[in-house]
Formats: structure tokens, C-alpha cells, sequence
């Protein structure tokens, strides 16, 4: 893949002398500081750009003052944030790169992360607010599900990863209504950090305004889960009435807190938020549990499995396989039917079916707004050990600072591929065209060798930036599909 170069738009270009160059390269920082809500420990938040991928990014600085201390204990950081790099949720602010800075007199640990354009949450349901708007029940259910799924992906590793710091302010939201959990590295490396490091990133109680967020046991006892959970209860309780009155004060009082839960209306509701906010931590459902919860029962499961699968499976059909499809449906059609005992059957018609709701709910769940997450049969992978890697892992985990290597980070959502003989009739020329998820068309073309197998190819495509690694198997079973079309074919 090639380095892409930015210009106009006030984006900054490779010309332009407000962008700095990363040692990467590829990550080019602005000198004007972003807001991208409470980053505990952060001493600077900039804008910046990815090159590569011509989309903007957060440059974060992590510095320490102690040099002597950070170079005793470099591999152990590294080894943090290479595993930190593996957290990826939909749901959850992606770390992108990382590397260590030791030039200067004081120590600096950079990594990019992704950037929420939309802002916080909290910047939001002050939005909402100011223009006496109520919040949508509907968007109340979907922010609280994708906060949920997150959460529960945190917590199914081995060993679970604490948010501990889950407020208004470190939840963003995207144009597209997408949910993003940010800040989630703080827990995970101020704990691994030895006490002669932990200076810089000390977890607190971060402000008086974001008191209310920590539960009762915090600091006295080991944190939990169930810090979460009680974090989580007062950001869905802030969601649904927009903003919990402070009156003046520099805090959120319990008479405010206790207020807000009275004005909720709804009781599935109330039942819900007050769970998450019981005292007992033991008390307080999980994650995982609180994603069945009926108050949360917007799509049925059938639907939205059905919907995954078609979305998995994107690149075996045509681009506008939805189109062509409805335009076949006869709308007179029964589509289901409920039998009942002495009466007629209850039947829904293609005809009570709005497609354009089809389209937008299928989109929507490309996009990650509804996940699959509470029906998984199956938990999430662990990540390794983080907080206490046995020694002889550390040992294997000393590498230098990456050097940057192209990986292609967009997904494919259709496949097509042709082969052809070539003129010597000795070989097969093959033309593969992959459709990524920003709609950009990369096409392919190859000279097949006798020894060339469908799992070699795909492998080679993504050890050269072509392909993403999760695309892998699909495209190696497609190719292999292909090569018995064509090869069983010929005479």
C-alpha cells in the first residue's frame, strides 16, 4: 500500500509546517491539542493524520520524568502495549500503534488511537438538553446495548480488563450513531506498571463531577466487574434523563442522583439502572446478563442472526443483491405465519415489510450498531496475561520498538474473481477484485503456478498489506472454490 498524501481542507499536508512527522512516517501530529474526553495520565491529545489511510487519528503522549526508571523497565511497557494492540471491539476507541521516545531528558510513550469525531457523550445529552429535546428511547436501547457489549467483551478476557474510569466523558459517539468506549488502556497499564513508574497515570478520582460515576466500595476493596457495572448504571441514568442536576454544587449530590431515578417513567427501565446501581457489588448483574435484560428487547435474535450472517457472507453475492431480490418479491406473499388453535393463523405479507428499513437495519448493523455479542455462543478469545506475564513470556516479548509495516485494516465486503488460460496455454492468468468496506475497489491480477494453493495466496495477500488477517480463511475457501470451477472445467 502506498502512503497517501493530504492536502487542502485544512487537513495539513506533508508541506505544511504545523504537522510534525512521526518516526513511523505514516502518522503525521498537528500542534493544536483535540478534546477526546478524560484520558487519565495523557499529558497531550493532538490531532493528527493517518497517511495511509487518509483518515484522522489522536496522538497521545504518555510521559515520564523518571528516564533511569522507564529504561529499567522498557520491555515490560512494550510488552503492555503490544498486547494492548490487540483489543479490538467495535465498540471500543482502537489502539492503533504505539512507540517509545527516549530522545529527550524525559521519556515519552506515543500511541495512536482512533478518533471519534462526534465528541463525548457527555457533550451530547448537553446538546440534547440545551435544545429541550427528551431522549429517544430507541437510541437509549441501542447506546446501552453497545456500551454492554463492550463491557462484556472487557470482561470474558483472561484475566477480565476493569475499565475503572467509565463515564459521560470517556464514551464518544459516532455520526452514524456507533458507540465507542475510549480510555480502556489506563486500568490495564497503570496496573502493570511497577510503583517506581505509576506516578505519571495514579488512578483517582479523577473530577468531583465525575464522583458520582465510582461506586461506593472504590478504592477500599479490589476492583471488579462490578465497578463497571455501577459506572455503566449512572451513565444509562444520565442518558435517559439527559443530565443529573449538580445545583451549583461542585459534585452530583445523592438527592440528585436519587431525583433522577424518580422522573424515569418507564419501570422496566427504572428496574434496570437501579440494578446496576446496588450497593452490594455481588448484588449487581453482569454485563453479559444485563444484554437479555428486557428492557433492552428491541430486534428479535432470528433477526439479527439472520442479518450477521448475510453481512459475513456479503462477498459471496452481487453488490445489490438486496435490490434485485425485492424487486422479485411478490408483495401479496405470506412471509410468516403464527397458527392458533381454533382461529385463523396470524400472517405477516411482504406487502407490511418497508425495504428501505431493510436496508438502513442491515446498515446499520455493518456498522456495528447492533452486535452480536449477547448471543455468542461462544466467549471471546483471552488476551495474554497482561497484568502479570509469567517470566519466561517477558523474556520472549523483548523486542525493539516496531518498525512500520503495512497491514490493511478495512475488511472485504464482496469477492470476485476470473481465470483465464494464458496464450501459451501452459498456465492460468487469474484476476481477483475485492470490494473493502470505505467502497474502494482493489483489483488483482496473478500468474498461477502449478504448486500455487488457495490457502498460499490468501496468506501472501495479507503478509503483503492486501487483505485484512480476518478476511484470510473466507478468501482462501473462495479461491479454492474457483480454482475447482475452473480447473474441473477445462477438458
Amino acid at each position: 500500500m502506498q502512503a497517501m498524501k493530504v492536502a487542502g481542507g485544512g487537513q495539513g499536508s506533508q508541506a505544511d509546517p504545523t504537522w510534525q512527522e512521526s518516526p513511523c512516517g505514516r502518522w503525521q501530529k498537528r500542534r493544536e491539542q483535540v478534546n477526546q474526553g478524560n484520558m487519565p495520565g495523557v499529558q497531550s491529545t493532538f490531532l493528527a493524520m493517518d497517511t495511509e489511510e487518509g483518515v484522522e487519528v489522536v496522538w497521545n503522549e504518555l510521559h515520564f520524568s523518571d528516564r533511569k526508571a522507564f529504561s529499567a523497565h522498557e520491555d515490560k511497557i512494550q510488552t503492555v502495549f503490544e498486547q494492548l494492540v490487540l483489543v479490538e471491539h467495535p465498540n471500543i476507541v482502537k489502539l492503533h500503534k504505539y512507540w517509545l521516545d527516549t530522545a529527550e531528558a524525559r521519556a515519552r510513550v506515543i500511541f495512536i488511537t482512533e478518533y471519534v469525531s462526534s465528541g463525548s457523550l457527555k457533550q451530547f445529552l448537553k446538546k440534547t438538553k440545551k435544545n429541550h429535546k427528551a431522549m429517544n428511547a430507541r437510541a437509549w436501547k441501542r447506546w446501552c446495548t453497545q456500551i454492554l457489549s463492550a463491557l462484556s467483551f472487557l470482561h470474558a478476557c483472561s484475566p477480565p480488563i476493569i475499565h475503572g474510569n467509565l463515564t459521560s466523558d470517556t464514551i464518544f459517539i459516532q455520526h452514524n450513531g456507533l458507540i465507542k468506549i475510549g480510555s480502556v488502556w489506563h486500568r490495564i497499564f497503570s496496573n502493570a506498571l511497577p510503583d517506581d513508574l505509576r506516578s505519571p497515570i495514579l488512578a483517582e478520582r479523577e473530577e468531583l463531577r465525575n464522583l458520582h460515576f465510582f461506586p461506593p466500595e472504590y478504592g477500599e476493596v479490589a476492583d471488579g466487574t462490578a465497578v463497571d457495572i455501577f459506572s455503566f448504571g449512572m451513565c444509562a441514568l444520565e442518558m435517559a434523563v439527559l443530565e443529573i442536576q449538580a445545583n451549583g454544587d461542585t459534585h452530583v449530590t445523592e438527592e440528585a442522583i436519587a431525583s433522577a431515578r424518580h422522573s424515569l417513567s418507564d419501570p422496566n427501565m427504572r428496574e434496570f439502572i437501579l440494578s446496576c446501581l446496588a450497593r452490594d457489588p455481588a448484588r449487581r448483574p453482569s454485563a453479559h446478563n444485563l444484554l437479555f435484560h428486557r428492557v433492552l428487547f428491541e430486534v428479535h435474535s432470528l433477526k439479527l442472526l439472520a442479518a450477521h450472517c448475510f453481512i459475513q457472507h456479503q462477498y459471496l453475492l452481487p453488490e445489490n443483491t438486496v435490490e434485485e431480490k425485492t424487486k422479485s418479491v411478490d408483495l401479496h406473499a405470506v412471509m410468516a405465519e403464527v397458527p392458533r388453535r381454533r382461529q385463523p393463523p396470524v400472517q405477516w405479507r411482504y406487502s407490511e415489510v418497508s425495504f428501505l428499513e431493510l436496508d438502513k437495519f442491515l446498515e446499520d448493523v455493518r456498522n456495528g450498531i447492533y452486535p452480536l455479542m449477547n448471543f455468542a455462543t461462544t466467549r471471546p478469545l483471552g488476551l495474554p496475561r497482561v497484568l502479570a506475564p509469567p517470566q519466561e513470556e517477558a523474556q520472549k516479548a523483548k523486542t525493539p520498538t516496531p518498525e512500520p509495516f503495512d497491514l490493511e485494516t478495512r475488511k472485504v465486503i464482496q469477492m470476485q474473481c476470473n481465470m483465464e488460460k494464458s496464450e501459451d496455454k501452459m498456465r492460468w492468468h487469474l484476476t481477483l477484485l475485492l470490494v473493502l468496506e470505505d467502497r474502494l475497489h482493489r483489483q488483482l491480477t496473478y500468474d498461477l503456478l502449478p504448486t500455487d494453493s488457495a490457502q498460499d495466496l490468501a496468506a501472501e495477500l495479507v503478509h503483503y498489506g492486501f487483505l485484512h488477517e480476518d478476511d484470510r480463511p473466507k478468501l482462501a475457501a473462495f479461491l479454492e472454490s474457483t480454482f475447482h470451477k475452473y480447473r474441473g472445467a477445462q477438458p
